[in-house]
């Protein structure tokens, strides 16, 4: 017996589709910036070049429409933003995960395509802490 059970996504939807160091491919677009994936929207450039950067100012438009899941794509390795940040997050109720943005990227596809309201901001992949 056969079985699609490729997620129902439609043709709007935004999902990464390609990377490199220096790139961050969204279905047809290449953004060779950082940038966030918010509420159907990309804002590219966006944000800092090293996690360390990350302020609360980066994030005030995700907290003003939260979504379920915030996924922090932190470039060529782990990191983690600092506990500033991580706290207010955690007053704003945002759920969230840091991973590099490979993952980041794998993880945001995964998410969108189970219905879940997920937002990402991304590092190029090539960035460093």
């Amino acid at each position: 017996m056969k079985a699609d059970i490729s997620p129902l996504l439609g043709p709007d939807t935004l999902l990464f589709t390609g990377y490199d160091d220096d790139y961050i491919r969204i279905n047809d677009d290449r953004h060779g910036t950082g940038l966030c994936l918010h509420a159907g929207r990309i804002t590219a450039p966006w944000g800092p070049q090293r996690v360390r950067e990350l302020s609360i100012e980066h994030l005030e438009a995700i907290v003003a429409d939260p979504p379920e899941v915030l996924l922090i794509g932190t470039g060529r390795l782990t990191a983690f933003p600092s506990a500033e940040i991580m706290d207010y997050l955690a007053d704003h109720h945002i759920g969230f995960e840091c991973m590099d943005s490979r993952a980041a990227a794998r993880t945001y596809n995964i998410l969108v395509g189970e219905g879940r309201r997920v937002s990402i901001v991304m590092l190029l992949p090539g960035a460093r802490r």
